[in-house]
């Protein structure tokens, strides 16, 4: 017998920390109870009997695996793992060919497929027919948003649940039970714990490869933080700059602009810089707010936008990011507008309602006779001409009635363009009135 395939070299294999702390029952996961409580989704389908396809879908080191194993064990089902980074056609017809195999014996198959949205569409829909005949029931992972990386197929057939970062409660009893598990105290003070418990962001995994690290370290006395942070890197703070993090992190800026708050505007500008955001993003989003958000409020705001976007330009990083946090502040504490926005989508609507309407012929050029002839220009009133500067002419096509799309607010600059709106409109309907 081959010594490496024998039992009792596995058995005695060294393995890591988060491998001997893996839960063997649903009731040891370590948070998650939206999901795995008795009333929550998994609680009520393991109680009912009645467990469906999954598609998990949470940051890395939350459970997603440890989760789907124990589901195998308390349904009664074969555990099979795959990952779809390493798995071909071929490899997954010998996994359905497997399944067949054993559900003609009276075994079911969970088929636990991490990293699934990298399948792409045709492998996906492989999994179909196996699906919906019970051949397996399929168990899904992903990191990334599901409505965006899934078909639409797979996802009606499952039912997607998000599993959550780990609070540091959570944290703290992971490393409680490392503790436990390796019969030693952590060598580190009440500062250097917490430190520890940040570091992982949330990730269990990582905090138990951590603890690992330093319990093996030869300590005469516990570390404080900063010693600690010498001799441990800080896991990276999760930031995919093409994937859903990125969306969410540039919707959070953006909502904390809109809500005037400029210290949230700050932390996730530095958020998105820290994850390596291109700044030139940041600076033309930026610039997009202060025409959505801002608008005709504070006129000044788009400049600044720009004038930020030139000076990074012209001084690079480090240095040029102030200026893009200038900017976020000064677009925080404007006041906001998004009476243009909102007009410009009601006139685009009318656009499209109203079609091919000609212009009033009153305000068309007639540069030829024949243009005279037809009407172009006649009865057009020149605005100068008038005592105040206008005429009070409809400008909108003869067979649409005239509409209201720019409602500027009671608010910055706005306020004062208002009342030139509610001026020009007691004009209008005083030369119509004649």
């Amino acid at each position: 017998m081959d010594l490496f395939d024998s039992p009792e070299a596995e058995n005695t294999a060294p393995r890591p920390l988060a491998d001997r702390l893996r839960p063997q029952a649903l009731d040891e996961v370590i948070g998650q109870q939206h999901i795995l409580g008795p009333e929550a989704p998994l609680g009520v389908m393991l109680a009912a009997g009645t467990l469906g396809s999954i598609v998990f879908w949470g940051p890395p080191g939350v459970g997603k695996t440890t989760i789907a194993r124990l589901l195998a064990d308390v349904t009664d089902l074969h555990f099979v793992q795959i990952s779809a980074i390493f798995t071909g056609v071929p490899d997954l017809r010998k996994v359905f060919d497997a399944a067949k195999l054993r559900r003609k014996t009276g075994q079911g198959t969970l088929l636990f497929v991490d990293e699934i949205h990298r399948f792409n569409k045709a492998q996906q829909d492989g999994f179909l027919p196996h699906m919906e005949d019970g051949t397996i029931l399929l168990v899904g992972a992903t990191t990334e948003n599901p409505s965006f990386e899934l078909n639409r197929a797979l996802l009606s057939r499952s039912q997607v649940l998000v599993l959550e970062r780990l609070d540091t409660d959570d944290l703290e009893n992971l490393v409680k039970r490392a503790e436990q598990e390796l019969d030693r105290t952590l060598p580190l003070d009440a500062g250097a714990r917490a430190a520890l418990l940040e570091m992982a962001d949330g990730d269990g995994r990582a905090l138990l490869n951590s603890v690992e690290q330093v319990m093996s370290w030869p300590l005469s006395e516990p570390l404080d933080t900063d010693a600690l942070k010498t001799r441990l890197m800080k896991r990276a703070a999760q930031y995919d700059k093409s994937g859903d993090e990125h969306y969410n992190l540039i919707s959070a800026l953006h909502k904390s602009i809109r809500g005037s708050d400029p210290d949230a505007a700050l932390y996730w500008l530095a958020r998105m810089l820290e994850g390596g955001e291109d700044p030139r993003y940041l600076a033309r989003r930026m610039t997009m707010m202060s025409t959505e958000d801002i608008g005709l409020a504070d006129p000044q705001a788009n400049t600044v936008c720009l004038n930020a976007w030139q000076t990074f330009e012209r001084l690079g990083s480090p240095e040029g990011e102030l200026a893009l946090a200038n900017a976020a502040v000064y677009l925080a504490l404007a006041p906001k507008s998004n009476a243009a926005y909102v007009g410009i989508k009601a006139a685009r609507r009318a656009a499209r309602k109203t079609g091919s309407l000609m212009p009033p012929k009153h305000i068309l050029n007639a540069p030829t006779g024949l243009m005279k002839d037809q009407g172009y220009g006649e009865g057009y009133a020149y605005d100068h001409d008038a005592e105040d500067g206008f005429s009070g002419q409809d400008y909108f096509p003869e067979d649409m009635p005239r509409e209201r799309f720019y409602d500027p607010v009671e608010r910055g600059f706005e306020r004062d363009l208002r009342k030139r709106v509610e001026y020009f409109d007691k004009l209008r309907l005083q030369r119509n009135a004649k």
